[in-house]
């Protein structure tokens, strides 16, 4: 594998950071908006619950599968090039679902929005590139902690646009970040000088694809397929004999679509274990408030809100998210992302746990969005952060587009396992109940716990250049305390001037 670096004028960082925010905050809205309008677009559209949830199943799918193939693209090809492709389909996908008059058009629409889920790695990878390396913990703390933003504001939004306009809006109004966003990539970047030429592993990325669309297709459906169904069943024993036979190949392919050396590493799988087990925790949060808000107060545990009022109470974990994503970066910087990781886990646990203990009170569901935003802001940066420093800046791609992928499938399986917990506690009327929302809380609590284990596992910045060199990534970047830049950033800083 020989990396390149291009000499070529400074680049305007400012802006940069900008567009790629705008992109990436696009994307995450995109994500959570539709799910509290699915209902109505349902409705709309003259199709049942269960055939409306594809909406959201064909967004998941083609994110999950297209990330690693594009990520590791825009290593090879250039992380620009391939970043305008994303953005161009994403445009394209969002004007379909504003103007999709059916169901099908829509699903069609959802999958080229998914497409462009491998934005955040492709953005992480020109940040590492481009900016000096004292400001790219702090800017890539910003842009992943966007990603988190951008679901709350999904969730938050989707009620007012849909009262007072239509569900039509919830892709007009994204569209316009997509397009500025788009204009940016094309008029106002440069070509990262960072690429590793190669072929794209073809047998892998179908083996991975379809490990994927199984595991993530039988966690969407399994509550309506029913979890012991063969379908179900099936589907998640090919997911997981495909995944597993990934693996193989990609340990006999000379350019391998994930190196596998690098997911060997404790800092990286340690990473992605915690993304998947963070992905479970939000979408528990984005699922069981709302749900808990816009019961009727009669009941004597709902609190009678509507849906543009109940996602308002999602406002201070947003706002959390946007304060605590920069400081992890600024954590990581001076003692390394172990630490902004472990107290981010820590918020999460706690966030869950007070309202599995009381959620009588709205301010307990205040409070536990606020410790929900900030666990989640300093959480999502440093695993960022720990990827990006844990592996050459050239597989910077590969690597954030698998740790990407883990927070997706956890996103799934929350979504799935939460649902189901709130279905199968209902009252006479068809309301969930109480229990359900306290199980809930603990589920989600609990497996929290667990991400706080992960992220104990992740090594310190000492540890992590120890076991780079002991697995042979002689480019790994070494402690930043202790150790001047590596060798990939000299040449980056020469080939700026």
């Amino acid at each position: 594998m020989t990396t390149t670096i291009e000499a070529r004028p400074r680049v305007n960082t400012t802006m940069l950071v900008l567009y790629l925010s705008l992109g990436g905050l696009a994307f995450s809205v995109l994500q959570s908006l539709v799910a509290p309008a699915l209902s109505t677009i349902a409705r709309d559209l003259n199709v049942s619950a269960s055939d409306g949830s594809w909406v959201i199943t064909a967004y998941l799918l083609a994110a999950s599968v297209l990330t690693p193939i594009l990520g590791r693209l825009g290593d090879m090809a250039g992380k620009r090039r391939v970043l305008i492709g994303v953005l161009a389909t994403l445009a394209a996908g969002t004007l379909l679902a504003a103007l999709a008059p059916n169901l099908a058009v829509l699903i069609v629409a959802r999958v080229l929005q998914g497409a462009a889920g491998a934005i955040l790695p492709l953005s992480i990878g020109m940040v590492r590139d481009e900016l000096p390396r004292e400001r790219v913990g702090v800017i890539v703390g910003l842009l992943s902690a966007i990603f988190g933003i951008g679901a709350g504001v999904g969730i938050v939004g989707a009620g007012p646009i849909v009262d007072h306009l239509s569900w039509h809006w919830l892709f007009w109004l994204p569209l316009g970040l997509v397009v500025i966003a788009l204009l940016g990539a094309i008029f106002g970047m440069q070509e990262s000088p960072v690429r590793t030429p190669g072929r794209l592993d073809v047998v892998g990325s179908v083996v991975l694809s379809g490990g994927l669309v199984a595991l993530l297709l039988a966690i969407s459906k399994g509550q309506s397929w029913g979890w012991g169904s063969g379908s179900t069943i099936g589907l998640l024993v090919a997911g997981v004999v495909l995944l597993v036979s990934f693996v193989f190949v990609e340990l006999r392919v000379a350019e391998p679509l994930v190196d596998m050396r690098l997911m060997k590493l404790r800092a990286v799988w340690s990473t992605d274990l915690v993304a998947m087990i963070l992905g479970f925790a939000m979408f528990g949060t984005f699922l069981l408030v709302p749900t808990l808000l816009q019961l009727p107060a009669i009941t004597g545990y709902g609190f009678g809100k509507s849906v543009s009022q109940s996602g308002l109470f999602l406002l201070p974990t947003v706002i959390m998210m946007i304060f605590f994503g920069p400081l992890a970066g600024l954590l990581s910087r001076r003692y390394g992302p172990k630490l902004p990781m472990f107290l981010g886990t820590v918020s999460v646990v706690a966030a869950f746990a007070l309202p599995a203990i009381a959620h009588g009170e709205i301010w307990q569901v205040l409070v536990s969005g606020l410790l929900t935003g900030a666990g989640i802001g300093l959480a999502f940066a440093a695993m960022s952060n720990a990827i990006i420093e844990a592996v050459p800046a050239a597989q910077t791609g590969e690597a954030t587009s698998v740790n990407t992928i883990a927070r997706t499938i956890g996103s799934s399986i929350g979504t799935a396992i939460v649902a189901a917990v709130i279905t199968s506690n209902t009252t006479p009327q068809g309301m969930p109940t109480d229990d359900a929302f306290t199980m809930g809380f603990w589920t989600c609590a609990g497996v929290a716990v667990l991400a706080v284990v992960a992220a104990l596992l992740v090594p310190s910045a000492h540890r992590r250049h120890e076991q780079a060199v002991a697995t042979g990534v002689e480019d790994l970047p070494p402690e930043p305390e202790e150790i001047h830049l590596p060798h990939l950033h000299h040449a980056g800083d020469k080939a700026r001037g």
